[in-house]
């Protein structure tokens, strides 16, 4: 059951352009004077664009990542398509992809640059940063969108398909903030759109894949928080779409697979990461669910909980725990900081503000600070 976020609510009165300045776009090449521009109703002087902005977009040769290459460049960004061209499992490799995704772009008025280094990796990761801001001298947004799907029982999974599941995901994406960090730093801005799923509710099948994808919230969440004092805002993705992996997993059921073309088409996705990739985008460390002509919130939440006047017990737990599981009132603390006073001001040692808390280990072979007198 999805809750309604009074926050996306909000977020959204408060941009007006949900609806109105990002519409879907329309397939590439029906923009208007030869120009790239997607305009179904849109194109407005209100109109969310991207000229002078450089943008790289992982797993860009196909699906969803295609999409929001072409979107982006519609709006006037410069984009470094990159793609190594695996299957959907990870295995192989083709420049291909990232190519012809360029050449479309271009075709249409637009300025892009493939690139193929493997994410995966911290050399790839790098090296695909040092291409675009050499090229661009400038590197303003990062998409966050390769992937590969291996959907099977935990047992059934070797130790090679975990790896490889676990590298994309997590390790892509904490390979390419950790890359582009420094020049956001340095510019003093920055908008990073991770990719998470719907896989972080659990279901059959999902566990590594679920595992990757709530790492990439963890890393969303926390780089929303570094990154706030530096003008950089980190976001999330979580969309619903008719992509090869999607339409594989499905497998042969028909039905299911006509009804994901049909009410989620992956174009419409382009429309809520370009929100979370401009510069007005009003919120950080926030995750928006793209699903077909619907856009909401998914958000980690905390109920009011059951406080004991004596210790408890796992007898006492387990007698109240429907009152502790109880989802009628809940809170979304926007930090650990934020989370633990809501728990001190639960038990009456603290107001409601978040703790200036200094959560930073020591850096390697540096002496703890002698406390003995």
């Amino acid at each position: 059951m999805w809750e309604r976020s009074e926050a996306l609510v909000a977020c959204a009165d408060a941009s007006g352009r949900f609806a109105r300045s990002l519409p879907a776009a329309a397939p590439p090449g029906q923009g208007v004077g030869g120009s790239l521009a997607f305009r179904e109703g849109g194109g407005g002087v209100d109109e969310m664009r991207f000229e002078d902005r450089v943008a790289v977009v992982t797993g860009a040769g196909r699906g969803l990542g295609r999409e929001y290459a072409l979107f982006l460049a519609a709006r006037g960004a410069r984009v470094v398509v990159n793609d190594v061209g695996t299957g959907i499992d990870g295995c192989g490799e083709s420049p291909s992809p990232a190519h012809a995704v360029v050449e479309e772009i271009r075709q249409l008025g637009g300025t892009a640059v493939a690139d193929v280094h493997d994410v995966s990796t911290t050399p790839g990761a790098r090296a695909l940063t040092r291409a675009a801001v050499e090229r661009w001298g400038r590197l303003d947004v990062l998409v966050n969108n390769a992937g590969i799907s291996i959907l099977r029982p935990l047992t059934e999974l070797s130790e090679d398909e975990c790896r490889r599941v676990l590298d994309t995901h997590v390790g892509g994406t904490l390979n390419m903030a950790r890359a582009v960090w420094p020049h956001m730093l340095a510019s003093r801005y920055g908008r990073i759109v991770n990719t998470c799923s719907d896989a972080l509710f659990g279901d059959n099948g999902l566990s590594v894949y679920a595992a990757g994808k709530g790492g990439v919230l963890g890393l969303t969440t926390s780089l929303a928080a570094e990154g706030a004092a530096h003008g950089i805002k980190v976001n999330a993705v979580v969309p619903i779409a008719a992509t090869r992996m999607s339409l594989e997993a499905l497998q042969d059921d028909e039905p299911m697979t006509a009804l994901l073309t049909d009410l989620f088409p992956a174009r419409l996705v382009a429309s809520v990461v370009a929100l979370l990739a401009h510069e007005s985008v009003p919120c950080t460390g926030e995750l928006l669910h793209a699903a077909g002509r619907r856009v909401g919130r998914i958000f980690l939440g905390a109920t009011e909980g059951v406080l004991w006047k004596e210790d408890p017990t796992p007898e006492s737990i387990r007698d109240r725990l429907c009152e502790v599981r109880e989802t009628e009132g809940f809170r979304t603390p926007s930090s650990l900081s934020a989370s633990m006073a809501f728990s001190l001001e639960q038990l009456g040692a603290g107001g409601a503000e978040p703790l200036a808390l200094d959560l930073s280990s020591p850096a390697p072979g540096r002496a703890e600070p002698d406390t003995q007198g």
